[in-house]
C-alpha cells in the first residue's frame, strides 16, 4: 500500500528485504551461540554456580532487599522529579523575564552536570552540613543527584511538549478570554501529556537504571550493590550478572508496557470525548465573554449570524 509518506517496496525490495532479515537473524544467532560457547568453556553454566539461585537465602538475604531499595531511591525520585520537572518546564515558558530567566540557568546547569558527581556532591553535602546518619545518606544522595538531573531533562521534555502543539490552541483560548493560567491548565498541558509520555517513561527507565551509580560509588545497597556482595560470598560472578540483567529487564519492561498502556488510554477517551458545553458551563470559564459574544441571542446581545449554545 503505498501512502504519502511510503511507498510499498516492489518484488526487487521485498527479495532485498528478505535477504537482509534472514542475515540479520542469522549474524544474532552466530552472537548468541559464539557467547553461550565462550561461557561453557569457562564452565559458567555449571549447575554449582547456579544452585544459590533457587535457594531462599540469596533471594531474601541480597537480591530482594538491593531490589527493595532500588524500587524505593526510583519512586522517590519519579515522584519528586516529575513535578518539579514540569514546575521548570512551564516556568520556561513564563513571559516574565524573572520567572523564565533562573529556571533557564537551573535547567541548563543541572542538565550539564553528570548524575554520579550530583551523588558524590549530594553525599559530601549530607556528610558534612547535615545530621544524616550515616545509614540513610547514601539513600538521600542516590534520589538528590537523581532528581536534580532529572527534573532539568522533563523539563525540558515538558517545554517541548507544549511548544509542539499548535499556536491555534493559545489564540482560540485567548480569543475566549482564558487567562495564561487557565490556558496552560485547561488546554495545553492536558493535550500535551500524551505527546510527552514516551518520553517521559524513557526518562523514568534511566532513573531505575542509574540507582546502580550509588551502589557502585557511595555504597547505597541497591541491587547491583548486593549483586557484588552476594557473588563475593557464592563466588557467582556471571551469573549474578545475567539474574541481575533479567531483573532489571524485567522491571523496565513492565514499566514500558504500564505507560503503553496508560497513552492507549489517554488516546481513546480523547477521541471518545465529545462533551457540549451550556450556557452556564461557558459562563463559568468566562462571564464577560457570556455577556458579550455568547450572548442570549437577543438584540445587540450577539453577533450578527451566530448561533446560541444552549
Amino acid at each position: 500500500m503505498t501512502s504519502v509518506l511510503y511507498d510499498a517496496p516492489g518484488p526487487r525490495a521485498k527479495r532485498r528485504n528478505v535477504l537482509i532479515s534472514v542475515a540479520f537473524f542469522a549474524l544474532l544467532a552466530l552472537l548468541a551461540w559464539f557467547i553461550w560457547y565462550k561461557l561453557d568453556e569457562k564452565n559458567q553454566w555449571a549447575w554449582a554456580l547456579w544452585k544459590p539461585f533457587t535457594q531462599s537465602e540469596a533471594w531474601t538475604t541480597y537480591l530482594l532487599p538491593g531490589l527493595g531499595n532500588t524500587l524505593k531511591a526510583a519512586a522517590l525520585a519519579m515522584v519528586i522529579a516529575l513535578p518539579l520537572g514540569a514546575v521548570f518546564g512551564i516556568a520556561r515558558l513564563s513571559d516574565h523575564r524573572w520567572v523564565r530567566l533562573p529556571a533557564a540557568w537551573v535547567v541548563e546547569f543541572f542538565r550539564a552536570i553528570p548524575v554520579l558527581l550530583l551523588m558524590l556532591f549530594a553525599n559530601e553535602f549530607y556528610n558534612r552540613y547535615t545530621g544524616v546518619s550515616s545509614e540513610q545518606r547514601p539513600l538521600y544522595a542516590v534520589v538528590t543527584g537523581l532528581v536534580l538531573y532529572n527534573a532539568s531533562v522533563l523539563a525540558e521534555v515538558v517545554r517541548a511538549g507544549i511548544l509542539a502543539l499548535p499556536k491555534g490552541q493559545t489564540e482560540a483560548a485567548m480569543a475566549v478570554g482564558l487567562r495564561k493560567g487557565q490556558t496552560m491548565r485547561s488546554i495545553l498541558l492536558p493535550q500535551a501529556v500524551t505527546a510527552m509520555l514516551p518520553a517521559i517513561v524513557s526518562q523514568l527507565v534511566v532513573i531505575v537504571k542509574d540507582t546502580a551509580l550509588g551502589g557502585v560509588m557511595i555504597g547505597f545497597t541497591e541491587l547491583l550493590n548486593a549483586r557484588q556482595t552476594m557473588a563475593a560470598f557464592y563466588a557467582t560472578v556471571i551469573p549474578s550478572f545475567i539474574v541481575v540483567s533479567i531483573i532489571y529487564i524485567v522491571l523496565n519492561f513492565m514499566l514500558t508496557s504500564f505507560a503503553s498502556w496508560l497513552e492507549q488510554r489517554l488516546r481513546r477517551s480523547k477521541k471518545s470525548t465529545g462533551a457540549v458545553l451550556s450556557a452556564e458551563d461557558m459562563e463559568e470559564l468566562n462571564p464577560a465573554a457570556v455577556g458579550g459574544s455568547f450572548g442570549t441571542g437577543g438584540e445587540g446581545g450577539g453577533l450578527p449570524g451566530s448561533r446560541t449554545y444552549t
